[in-house]
């Protein structure tokens, strides 16, 4: 299936109420399993992974597919193997390519009873009953590959017997997701302490708290966009919070270099227009990288330089996103390359350059890499002139009503 978007004027206005925080429902989900109580969670993501999630982790035995859902498949390894029972958890293809291994190795060391069934340090898994578990109670696993594997490990932490400490190996990625995680810990009643390249929970009870979920940040980078490339924008987005938790909030400033200005409600934000457009835009989004395609996207859309680092989880994420932005940015003439050496050598960082300003004639087909994330960071270009996205009920896995939304605030989408 294919979707033709168009919206016959380039002016932005309405109010959305953006979906909950896939990052935050899974973490909620994971941390009220571990609890063993209930409680109320509000404003609950309706994402495919969420769903996935919800019903899955009351599972003890069988056959468990994630599907494409990575956050999902990272958080169940690490709770079912605190666990009885025996699973098999598995998902699709490109899960199957995505590594788990320093996952499964520091489970393993606090006494996890997991195998490969085909490549080894990849899923499937099968996962049993653990045999000692909390023995040793302080392990070491790399900082560089996904704070999710250390989210996975500190969420089940307080439930072990002796707790447990997380040192960390190298330059962390995504720290603000990993903060996000720790935040979330002692909502619900969990003591840690963070010093230096040491994570240390003792062992300790989750209290059962009634939670309100934060709307998606990475979502409203997608009307930000479309803002972006409106004429006019009066836009109004419901249910973020001013203080987040979500290294994604960072769009709100972004987007002020790009002309935007966001005017903050008690529980909502406006988007307008005004302010200066900046010819460059260098930023390092190691602590969100999810909006990195959204701004390379924008950043070709209106010529802007897109100058990037802090990309080094964007090749193992959905798809390969770098290579997938260097082919799909390229119908449309611009490039998305790596700088030359210089821009390296005071940071030692690798940069990644938007060059060019988007222009077609005939609607460009934009294949989605079984991405949520291509098909809706390419959708905006659609405010411009018509385009078409294969592929797009890829969205489900992250914001099932991104069409619907786009639907209500002017688009004519046809299914070609």
């Amino acid at each position: 299936m294919k979707f033709k978007l168009q919206k016959k004027d380039s002016v932005l206005q309405g109010v959305v109420h953006l979906d909950g925080s896939k990052s935050i429902s899974n973490r909620a989900l994971m941390i009220r399993a571990l609890s063993g109580k209930p409680f109320k969670i509000e404003n609950l993501s309706t994402s495919d992974d969420t769903k996935a999630m919800e019903s899955l982790i009351g599972q003890e035995f069988g056959v468990l597919d994630v599907g494409p859902a990575g956050t999902t498949f990272r958080f169940l390894t690490a709770y079912f193997a605190t666990r009885e029972g025996e699973q098999v958890l598995t998902g699709s293809e490109r899960m199957k390519q995505r590594p788990i291994g320093a996952l499964v190795d520091a489970l393993r060391a606090i006494g996890a009873d997991i195998e490969y069934l085909e490549k080894e340090g990849y899923p499937p898994l099968l996962i049993k009953a653990p045999r000692d578990l909390g023995t040793p109670s302080e392990i070491e696993v790399p900082a560089t590959i996904s704070s999710q594997f250390i989210s996975a490990l500190l969420m089940i932490a307080p439930t072990l017997p002796n707790g447990l400490k997380v040192r960390l190996a190298g330059n962390l990625v995504s720290a603000s997701y990993l903060q996000m995680t720790l935040d979330m810990m002692r909502y619900f009643g969990v003591d840690y302490h963070f010093s230096g390249e040491l994570i240390e929970v003792s062992h300790q009870a989750y209290e059962a708290i009634d939670f309100r979920v934060e709307s998606d940040w990475s979502a409203a980078s997608y009307h930000y966009a479309l803002a972006a490339l409106a004429t006019e924008a009066d836009l109004t987005l419901s249910g973020l919070f001013r203080e987040s938790t979500q290294g994604d909030s960072a769009t709100a400033e972004l987007f002020s270099r790009l002309g935007l200005q966001t005017t903050w409600g008690e529980d909502s934000l406006r988007i307008t227009k005004g302010g200066e457009i900046k010819s460059m835009l260098e930023h390092d989004f190691i602590l969100c990288p999810d909006i990195a395609q959204t701004m390379a996207v924008v950043c070709g859309a209106m010529g802007v330089i897109g100058v990037f680092s802090g990309l080094e989880t964007l090749s193992i994420k959905e798809t390969d996103r770098i290579q997938a932005l260097k082919n799909e940015l390229a119908k449309v003439g611009v490039s998305f390359v790596k700088a030359p050496p210089h821009f390296s050598k005071k940071t030692g960082k690798t940069y990644y350059m938007v060059e060019g300003k988007a222009s077609w004639n005939e609607p460009p087909s934009f294949p989605s890499y079984h991405d949520h994330r291509m098909a809706m960071a390419f959708a905006p270009l659609s405010v411009l002139h018509p385009i078409i996205i294969e592929d797009p009920k890829v969205v489900g896995k992250s914001y099932p009503d991104f069409w619907k939304d786009l639907v209500s605030l002017g688009w004519e989408i046809e299914m070609v």
